[in-house]
């Protein structure tokens, strides 16, 4: 098996070191050769880094507030706590991600279920593209997180980022700070059911 999926790891704390571009940019590359469904390549990626960080704190912060009071996701109300946690690990490190699902549905609007199906691949595929980014990180010796609780901010950061698509996750790189072991995992005998 590839090392870096042994050795990968979810980082949560960075040391105060700038990340490359060219680094940043061949993690992103490493995202742009996964595969995706009928070769879409739905995605699309923001870079933030530097003194853009404030103000991408700043739109997270301010949809955070917002969603206390006015929530977006009102089912999903328990996970703030974690949304605020999040936030306070893409401030330190010192580059996010954010990863675009360029032909995405508004979350605003409902879906077709030709629409709701298309989500789905395209979710495949990002993911995989994101997945792809992590091991890279991990082979070029930085550390990263994948983030989904953006969603806690969506409105305030779609506006922020002014992309074309739905921000669909971030991805924080930096170089390491913690050592984390690995989580345990489930069994492949709990999880696994052959049918011959």
């Amino acid at each position: 098996m590839i090392k870096e999926i042994y050795d990968r790891r979810s980082i949560r704390k960075y040391k105060d070191l700038p990340v490359p571009k060219e680094l940043t940019e061949k993690i992103i590359r490493a995202g742009m050769l996964a595969p995706s469904s009928k070769n879409r390549q739905p995605w699309s990626f923001i870079a933030v880094s530097g003194k853009a960080r404030n103000d991408m704190i700043s739109a997270l912060r301010i949809g955070l507030e917002r969603e206390k009071n006015d929530p977006f996701l009102p089912e999903s109300s328990f996970y703030i706590d974690g949304a605020e946690h999040t936030f306070k690990i893409m401030e330190q490190a010192p580059v996010t991600i954010f990863i675009i699902n360029r032909m995405g549905a508004d979350l605003n609007k409902p879906l077709t279920a030709e629409e709701r199906i298309y989500e789905i691949c395209n979710a495949q595929s990002i993911g995989a593209a994101i997945e792809n980014m992590t091991l890279e990180a991990t082979s070029l010796g930085l550390g990263s997180l994948w983030i989904c609780d953006i969603f806690f901010a969506y409105n305030e950061l779609k506006e922020w980022l002014g992309c074309d698509g739905e921000p669909f996750a971030a991805l924080t790189l930096g170089y390491a700070d913690e050592k984390p072991p690995q989580r345990p995992r489930l069994n492949i005998n709990e999880i696994l059911r052959w049918v011959e």
